[in-house]
């Protein structure tokens, strides 16, 4: 019998033959070569057996002769089915079209519903999201991911504490916890502003107590900057002193920064990439281009697919090969100093309180060793050094 397989691919013949002769048909048909197998007898004398599809020329041409009828009853295999495909192709067209039709549909935004918010900081959301291109009829596969979605609107939108965010089916969900206002400042016990930091005083905005220091004058780690106590001295009167006290403090940084260094940078060359991945299995569909970057980073961003409201257990992954490259930098010892304070700028504003200020730089130590330039610089700040202190019998 020939391989199965490759009689489905061929195709096969069911032959029915009937008469006197047929043994010697079978018998002509054997010397000629020509291959038949499931051959069965049946009990009316006829005689059941198939040929290859590519026989038949050959069967027919030695079946001529024959004292027998011959009737061809059904084709199989591949051929056939692929024939019988062709003339149902409106009905095949009509189910890809359909499949294809829900799929898509499936893989776009219908809804995005959004709980938790008021409704200034909902219309907010719909802006940013429309900006995000995240709207009704928006391709789920150009949107982003709901982890970056959440982030990204976290950052842009300022009275929202946090954000959910859930594809499910063709619906975005979004639910938002709000910054609650600010409440009401608490009855506070009587208490004086002293020193959290040495400081030479710069500015006072006293809102309650009474100052005991004066505009640039030197104080020490909790020294009394506003007293709580109030009135005359026989009789005084206890207040919860507020305000503000801005002094010049000080920080100090040492930082190094190299004469000779290389950084990465892109050429501008990109390839895309875009598979269809279940599992293990990754098969490429678009972006065939040869690869020739000797340095390159890769970018992968995963889609789920979705089929009428159910998540499939294939991804669409795109992947952006981007080239890169070191260049070679070189720095006067001027334009490394430069580097550096600025290296070191960044680095007190990151020590600093939010509301304070750099109100000038010193530069304390400075010298070039092995290829790098070493500063130690004192940074002057402007900064409220004013702390709360509960006033204390004996005060």
């Amino acid at each position: 019998m020939k391989n199965q397989w490759l009689t489905f691919i061929t195709g096969s013949v069911l032959v029915k033959v009937e008469g006197k002769g047929i043994e010697r048909l079978i018998n002509r048909l054997a010397q000629s070569g020509l291959i038949m197998w499931k051959v069965k007898k049946r009990k009316n004398g006829s005689v059941l057996f198939f040929i290859a599809l590519p026989d038949l020329h050959k069967f027919r041409h030695a079946a001529r002769k024959a004292d027998c009828s011959i009737t061809l009853i059904r084709g199989e295999g591949l051929p056939f089915i692929w024939k019988r495909a062709i003339k149902h192709s409106g009905f095949l067209v009509g189910i890809v079209l359909f499949f294809l039709i829900a799929f898509i549909l499936s893989n776009i935004t219908w809804g995005i519903e959004i709980k938790g918010a008021d409704p200034e900081t909902e219309h907010k959301m719909r802006k940013e999201l429309t900006q995000l291109g995240i709207k009704v009829g928006s391709f789920h596969l150009f949107s982003d991911k709901p982890d970056v979605i959440q982030q990204k609107l976290t950052e842009r939108i300022d009275n929202i504490t946090w954000i959910g965010v859930e594809l499910n089916g063709t619906t975005f969900h979004f639910n938002v916890v709000q910054k609650n206002e600010p409440k009401k400042p608490e009855l506070k016990s009587p208490g004086h502003l002293v020193a959290k930091k040495k400081a030479v005083i710069s500015n006072m905005f006293v809102e309650k107590g009474k100052p005991v220091v004066k505009i640039n004058q030197f104080v020490e780690k909790g020294q009394l900057l506003v007293s709580g106590m109030i009135g005359s001295e026989e009789k005084p009167i206890l207040v919860s002193a507020s305000g503000e006290v801005w002094g010049i403090t000080w920080y100090n940084t040492k930082v190094e920064f190299p004469l000779n260094s290389k950084f990465q940078v892109y050429s501008g060359k990109e390839i895309r990439r875009h598979y269809v991945v279940s599992g293990k299995l990754s098969i490429p569909f678009w972006g065939f281009k040869r690869m020739d970057f000797k340095q390159y980073e890769i970018e992968t961003i995963d889609h789920d697919l979705y089929f009428l409201g159910w998540k499939l257990p294939i991804i669409y992954s795109e992947k952006t090969i981007r080239e890169n490259e070191n260049m070679p930098r070189s720095l006067t010892k001027e334009e490394a100093i430069e580097a550096a304070k600025e290296l070191a700028r960044r680095d007190v504003a990151n020590k600093i309180p939010a509301e304070a200020r750099l109100d000038g730089e010193y530069i304390l130590q400075q010298e070039v060793d092995n290829g790098k330039v070493k500063l130690s610089i004192n940074f002057q700040v402007i900064e409220n050094i004013a702390e709360e202190r509960p006033i204390i019998q004996g005060d």
